[in-house]
């Protein structure tokens, strides 16, 4: 990737300021330019002895993070699931696991996360139950205010992650626009912002100077 490209520029310079707030709010944080750093960083704050879970994420696999836990750590994996009652219960276990790995749908500058979630394990990990959550944030979904993330979480990331599941009759699935809805299967029925870490350094924030997710 060549980092001269002005976008990268940019992201190098804001990165490291953004890292910086995150840590003034008791987040473990750090900037890493390129998705082959940020994997190297994950790696390095995973004891190879935890137990790993993950939640639905574009973000963990195109850095490699997922594929890399899969073949070095015991993992929770709700994909292994053969009926939909035994990958609720996976959920439910992988709330109890050592290290939680995930996306986000926006960051705030300031050093917050917003996210929303259709049933909300990933958003309930995030909150409480795991040892530590290490999220990987694409230096795209960094928002200059908390009202810009929401729309962003609302408006670019939930229409194009209810993409995903074919034959949906979500109104954001076939209009590819929000609509607000109250449909039982919204993928928008829990919304989090998390504006400080508690205990300090649970969680890990790694910003990644690449466009990851959506």
């Amino acid at each position: 990737m060549d980092r001269s490209d002005v976008t990268h520029v940019m992201y190098d310079k804001k990165g490291p300021v953004v890292a910086k707030n995150f840590s003034k709010r008791g987040f473990d944080a750090y900037y890493c330019p390129t998705c082959e750093e940020a994997l190297q960083k994950a790696i390095a704050l995973i004891p190879q002895d935890h137990v790993i879970s993950w939640g639905g994420s574009t973000s963990i696999n195109e850095i490699g993070l997922r594929p890399y836990s899969l073949e070095n750590h015991r993992v929770i994996d709700r994909d292994t699931a053969k009926t939909p009652e035994e990958r609720m219960e996976i959920m439910r276990q992988a709330l109890l696991c050592d290290t939680f790995i995930m996306g986000t749908n926006a960051a705030v500058e300031d050093g917050q996360l917003f996210n929303i979630d259709g049933n909300g394990n990933r958003l309930a990990a995030l909150a409480y139950g795991p040892k530590q959550v290490v999220v990987i944030v694409g230096m795209n979904k960094v928002m200059p205010t908390v009202e810009s993330a929401m729309a962003r979480a609302r408006s670019a990331a939930a229409p194009i992650n209810a993409q995903r599941f074919a034959g949906s009759k979500l109104p954001c699935y076939l209009t590819g626009i929000c609509h607000h809805c109250t449909s039982a299967d919204s993928n928008c029925a829990q919304l989090l912002r998390t504006r400080t870490c508690r205990p300090a350094g649970r969680i890990k924030i790694i910003l990644v100077g690449e466009n990851l997710g959506f």
